[in-house]
């Protein structure tokens, strides 16, 4: 178990999670989680033990080779983080792992034992689905909040899904019964183009982060990367006409919906992050 004495003192934190597995589309929430620990940086805060949640036969330990030759076993397990800021007022939990494969309730609780210790002030749970929307259009971010007031403030409406779940809704769930409030916003991944990586589907989650947290966060190669990457599909498309028309019908759907990433406040925010980053720099 998780020694709590030993955890830092944080100003005004805030915990950011997302897990591998059935919520985690083209692999683009764990993504974000990736890229903030890289562009912050953060450092190891504490895990867990991953003998109370994990079935090996599932989730296999890795071996590799250290730089000193000697072979070493990582177990799969959930690591928090934490990244203090110099240009920011709050401290950042980031939680990256596996979803469990068993004991999700304990597994529920211990990860908001862990936030009551730190005085976590707000829970981000990120995750990713598969959609039927064209790759060639902005990634769609679906946003949900547990806490009225908090919603209210931040444009955001408590989630009206009925149906099963992830770890991600059981612990957005767990938030709000333990009065933590808590948002959780969700990256529409094409469906034809499952596989994994999805950077632009991670650069549309790590962008809301931003918003959300009113930050800057260092971007890195994960804007050329979302390019390449849609490029590459393009070319996949064009050589197969039956897939090449069925983008083709999902961006006439798309373009006659209603285009929020094309609103007044979805450019009133690219600039308020364009004023952000030329701050920071």
């Amino acid at each position: 178990m998780i020694e709590y004495d030993d955890l830092p003192e944080l100003v005004d934190p805030v915990m950011v999670a997302a897990f591998e597995g059935w919520n985690d589309a083209g692999e683009a929430a764990t993504g974000a989680i990736e890229h903030l620990r890289e562009v912050w940086p953060a450092e190891l805060l504490t895990e867990l033990d991953p003998e109370e949640y994990y079935d090996y036969q599932v989730n296999r330990p890795h071996i590799r080779l250290d730089e000193a030759g000697i072979r070493q076993v990582t177990w799969p397990t959930t690591r928090l983080y934490v990244a203090r800021l110099a240009l920011s007022t709050r401290d950042v939990v980031l939680v990256q792992g596996i979803e469990p494969n068993m004991k999700w309730q304990q597994f529920t609780r211990e990860i908001l034992g862990l936030a009551a210790e730190l005085d976590i002030r707000m829970v981000v749970t990120l995750g990713a689905l598969l959609s039927d929307t064209p790759h060639t259009r902005p990634v769609p971010v679906t946003g949900t909040c547990t806490d009225a007031s908090l919603g209210a403030s931040l444009g955001l409406e408590p989630s009206q899904y009925e149906g099963p779940t992830g770890i991600v809704g059981v612990l957005q769930d767990a938030c709000a019964r333990f009065g933590i409030p808590s948002v959780s916003f969700w990256a529409a991944v094409p469906h034809y183009v499952a596989q994994p990586p999805c950077p632009k589907a991670t650069l549309a989650l790590v962008r809301r982060i931003e918003d959300l947290l009113d930050m800057p966060v260092p971007l890195g190669d994960l804007v050329e990367d979302a390019r390449a990457w849609e490029v590459g599909v393009d070319e996949l498309a064009s050589d197969d006409e039956e897939v090449a028309e069925y983008v083709k019908q999902l961006e006439d759907a798309r373009d006659t919906a209603d285009l929020p990433e094309a609103s007044g406040e979805a450019i009133a925010r690219e600039f308020e992050r364009y004023l952000r980053r030329r701050g920071t720099d």
